[in-house]
């Protein structure tokens, strides 16, 4: 493990020299063809968004899903290395990459005095987005997961918690996610990963049965919160844009209407721009492993 740690120490400080050396023409060109390379020998990853785009859009083509693939390769280098960039940075240089679509439903809620959790994907840049919100609207905190690389968590630790951004480890952090709630702070959590029958409920994704992650549900409800989808993707004009969808009371809204909100916010968004979602993992796995077994291990 140390060995490995010490090699993506080694390649992250060798790709944070290129960053900010060279300028965005060169970094687009090397991030293109970086990925190029990646897509044509990554064979397993390639195999599971296969599967994975022939689920959510079988009217599509071998040809066409094959293009999708490869844009999602190129976007999510295209995202690493805005994530360099942003390390150190303020709030100006952010807030100029972003634009809040309808930004008068985030004013509205956190206008509303009561709690907030912002729920979002493994969706566009998705890093960027917290750092956006931050840097706008204030104290937010963010739960995630220890990355294995001891030294690497430690990296992208200090790059998600600045702007006044709290990291809540999500092994044994709902204290902190009730108290980050108590104190006025927006907590933002990931939900759109396959997960065990104790973590989620079953219902319907992209007319496949899957369990959809419920923790952010339950404490909506236990909490009085409002639940808002938030998702982040590039416009057209060169910056990343934040789509808000309406926020579902819940103190009044089910556990399971909340949670399938949240699923159907994450298909709509996927719809609109499937290369931007982060197809790499067996997302519909629960109910359907039998599609993923030729996956090589």
């Amino acid at each position: 493990m140390k060995n490995k740690d010490n090699l993506y120490l080694m390649i992250y400080y060798i790709l944070k020299f290129i960053v900010f050396i060279f300028p965005n023409f060169i970094l687009d060109f090397f991030a293109k063809n970086i990925a190029f390379i990646v897509f044509c020998f990554n064979k397993k990853h390639r195999r599971i968004i296969d599967i994975n785009l022939k689920i959510c859009f079988p009217q599509k083509s071998s040809k066409e899903r094959k293009k999708i693939a490869l844009k999602i390769y190129q976007n999510f280098a295209k995202f690493g290395i805005d994530c360099i960039k942003n390390q150190n940075t303020n709030k100006e240089k952010i807030l100029k990459k972003v634009v809040f679509d309808n930004e008068e439903i985030l004013y509205n809620a956190l206008n509303s005095n009561k709690a907030l959790i912002l729920t979002t994907a493994h969706y566009g840049n998705w890093e960027l987005c917290s750092l956006a919100f931050s840097a706008k609207f204030g104290a937010m905190s963010i739960v995630g997961r220890k990355l294995d690389s001891e030294k690497m968590d430690k990296i992208l630790a200090q790059n998600r918690t600045q702007f006044d951004i709290e990291l809540i480890d999500k092994k044994g952090g709902i204290k902190k996610m009730f108290q980050a709630l108590k104190e006025k702070r927006t907590l933002g959590i990931l939900t759109d990963q396959d997960c065990s029958d104790n973590e989620g409920i079953k219902i319907d994704f992209f007319d496949k049965k899957v369990n959809f992650l419920i923790g952010a549900s339950l404490i909506a409800k236990k909490t009085k919160a409002l639940l808002l989808p938030a998702f982040i993707y590039q416009g057209n004009d060169n910056k990343y844009h934040i789509k808000c969808f309406k926020a579902l009371d819940g103190s009044i809204k089910s556990l399971e209407e909340l949670t399938s909100y949240q699923a159907k916010c994450c298909e709509e968004m996927i719809k609109f721009k499937p290369d931007e979602y982060f197809f790499f993992h067996k997302r519909f796995r629960s109910f359907n492993k039998d599609l993923y077994l030729k996956v090589q291990k």
